[in-house]
């Protein structure tokens, strides 16, 4: 069962007895558990039906009690169980999730990983309950998740300014979702978010980020490539060697595929690296300034840099000058 699919069914009140969130992206667990605290109780139902648990304090059998507890002057007893990952009696709850109390709704959040599938836990939620995987958004797909989530506030947003947002925060949903809501305070609804807003409201520069400076080794542009270095060092929250490696990794790869591709369109190489089509056009162009050869180089570039980045091989050299090394010799 997808997030969606969960939300409606919560808004509509259709609401189950156990809910087991876990995997690893942090978002989609906040968003479900935060959905059932506002929508399982009435405000004025919450101060005796409501009990929040940390993974680190919960004590066993208190938990059991206030899930076998009955709801005082409500329909329901809502029990979260937060950070679950940190409960070391987790594996306990299985005799209560295989028959559960039907006026107590239990909420297990499970962070950052998933709990092993052979698990009786696992086995017992999916036949009484709900059952939640939640997955990372993959980078190829990020960009469309940031288009659907402004779409649904009710704004646009240019392709730019959602690649500064991808490229620069990653696939941080929490993060790009915050600073999105942020925006959409301050931003006419129905407007559409540009690098401009990005820059001046997010703090990512439209001019001084990873983006461009991709586009700077793209285009071999030395001198643009060590201005945006050399703000990076004068700015080390901007971006770090561990961050642009990744990056650069991630283009020099797919640089690499288009040179092996039968179909050289726009849109057969945007459909095959799971890229927008104007970002696989600028790839396309590229392909004229760096072979395959060139390419093969600068990946052992990139994980000789990497090594020296974490301090392996290195004893002196500053990040700022480890960077602007490996951009010279990236386009030279």
């Amino acid at each position: 069962m997808d997030s969606k699919a969960i939300l409606r069914d919560i808004k509509a009140g259709n609401f189950q007895a156990v809910y087991l969130l876990h995997g690893e992206e942090p978002y989609f667990i906040d968003e479900l558990s935060n959905a059932i605290e506002k929508y399982a109780l009435e405000e004025h139902e919450r101060d005796f039906n409501q009990s929040i648990v940390y993974g680190k304090d919960a004590d066993f059998p208190s938990l059991l009690n206030d899930l076998r507890s009955y709801p005082l002057m409500a329909e329901r007893r809502l029990v979260i169980l937060k950070e679950a990952q940190d409960f070391k009696q987790l594996d306990n709850l299985d005799a209560y999730v295989a028959d559960p109390c039907l006026t107590t709704i239990f909420v297990i959040c499970h962070k950052y990983k998933t709990i092993d599938a052979r698990k009786k836990i696992i086995k017992s939620i999916g036949k009484n309950g709900v059952l939640f995987k939640s997955e990372k958004v993959r980078e190829y797909q990020l960009g469309d998740w940031v288009q659907n989530y402004v779409k649904a506030l009710g704004y646009g947003i240019t392709s730019k300014a959602n690649m500064l947002l991808a490229e620069s925060i990653g696939n941080d949903l929490s993060r790009i979702v915050n600073e999105l809501d942020k925006l959409s305070i301050i931003i006419e609804k129905g407007s559409t978010i540009t690098d401009v807003h990005v820059e001046e409201n997010i703090g990512i520069s439209k001019d001084y980020n990873i983006f461009e400076l991709t586009n700077a080794i793209r285009d071999r542009d030395i001198l643009k490539a060590l201005k945006i270095v050399n703000y990076f060092e004068s700015n080390p929250k901007a971006a770090n060697l561990i961050i642009i490696i990744p990056n650069l990794f991630k283009f020099f790869s797919q640089l690499m595929r288009i040179h092996f591709l039968p179909n050289g369109s726009r849109e057969s190489l945007a459909l095959a690296l799971g890229v927008p089509p104007f970002v696989a056009g600028e790839l396309a162009k590229a392909k004229n300034n760096f072979n395959p050869k060139m390419i093969a180089a600068n990946i052992m570039l990139l994980h000789e840099y990497d090594l020296k980045g974490k301090g392996l091989g290195n004893s002196s050299a500053t990040q700022g000058e480890l960077m602007k090394e490996l951009v010279f010799q990236l386009i030279h």
